[in-house]
């Protein structure tokens, strides 16, 4: 005898298996509710941003221990040596990437200050007390660090001065989290210009870490320090005291640093054409000293003369691993290419897993 069901009870199936069907999208990996911070949190991340880098976590006074380790190459992506644009010829691979935040890449979304701000006209303001916290300050100035373990978090600064934050030699601890950084076009003392959004002129690691960071000329100047989760954006070119396009760059590092410098997790651009000055949105120089133990690892980048600088022949560990370097503003990232002063034969130096926006994989050419 053939079995029947009924009406009722064939609803109740086609419930139960549309219910398991919306669960199961619900508990998927694309649901990215933020956690609920804390107000005494430093490190929380805001909605939508990431965690702080697990392969680095921050000690105390900002310093950062342990070296990534660098992905492997998904499986069967071609690989090419790059022509004179920086970029594979190869065509484009599955894993394209439309734009920063629908890559999971830092945007103004994800950074900046998380609570109400009350404003604080400083100027310039020189801190000199150890362990000072500042939460919740909009401030109109700049702020020059002469002390230990300063932190400075949920905070916007609006500068007209040469820097947002400066660390001065023989200090360390900074930490500068969840702060909106900009300043104002045409009022800063380098002939209207204003030249960085946080400075680090000593030999200890500071850490800058989901902060919205606008205007400047070369926006994070350091040598060693953790920069990660960071939305840099809106360059302004301008004309220096010397009479030239000041170089833009929006993270640049001169060479000569003591210490491990990891830049993980940005969103870097820098829309500066090249007539106006642009340099990088990744610099690495050797203008003091040679390039050393440099991490660049899972960032977004986009725009300058060439994208990455990547530290000259006698740069070593230096490792580039899972980058996207974007065509939003040329075709092959930079304007004259994806990448430039690779020293693939330095100690330690490793290329891996970096890729165009639209999934062409990228070789650099060797340093000249």
């Amino acid at each position: 005898m053939s079995r029947r069901i009924s009406r009722n009870s064939l609803a109740w199936v086609m419930l139960a298996a549309l219910l398991a069907v919306v669960g199961a999208a619900c508990s998927g990996s694309d649901r990215a509710a933020a956690p609920d911070c804390p107000d005494d949190a430093l490190t929380c991340p805001a909605s939508g941003s990431s965690a702080a880098p697990s392969a680095a976590p921050s000690t105390s006074a900002g310093e950062t221990t342990g070296s990534p380790a660098a992905s492997p190459s998904p499986t069967g992506t071609p690989t090419a040596t790059t022509g004179t644009s920086g970029a594979s010829e190869k065509p484009a691979a599955k894993n394209a990437c439309a734009s920063p935040s629908a890559c999971g890449f830092p945007d103004a979304r994800t950074t900046g200050p998380r609570i109400p701000l009350k404003p604080h006209k400083t100027g310039y303001m020189a801190v000199r007390k150890n362990g000072l916290v500042i939460r919740g300050w909009d401030i109109t100035g700049s702020l020059d660090i002469y002390a230990n373990d300063v932190t400075v978090i949920d905070t916007r600064i609006t500068s007209d001065s040469w820097w947002g934050i400066n660390l001065r030699p023989g200090y360390s601890g900074l930490r500068i989290l969840h702060t909106t950084i900009t300043a104002v076009p045409g009022k800063g003392p380098d002939n209207g210009g204003v030249d960085y959004a946080v400075s680090n002129m000593g030999t200890s690691s500071i850490e800058v870490g989901w902060c919205d960071v606008s205007v400047f000329g070369d926006a994070l100047a350091m040598g060693q320090g953790n920069l990660h989760d960071n939305y840099v954006h809106d360059i302004a070119p301008f004309i220096n005291k010397g009479g030239e396009w000041q170089h833009t760059n929006a993270v640049i590092s001169s060479g000569g640093n003591t210490g491990h410098l990891i830049i993980r997790h940005n969103t870097l651009l820098n829309p500066t054409s090249l007539k106006q000055g642009a340099s990088g949105s990744i610099g690495l120089f050797a203008d003091t000293g040679v390039v050393r133990n440099v991490t660049v690892d899972h960032n977004w980048i986009a725009g300058g003369a060439y994208a990455l600088y990547g530290g000259d022949t006698g740069a070593t560990g230096i490792t580039v691993t899972n980058n996207v370097f974007s065509t939003q503003y040329h075709p092959a990232s930079g304007g004259y290419g994806t990448v430039a002063h690779w020293n693939a034969d330095g100690a330690g130096n490793v290329w891996r897993n970096n890729r165009l926006s639209d999934g062409r994989p990228v070789q650099p050419e060797p340093a000249s």
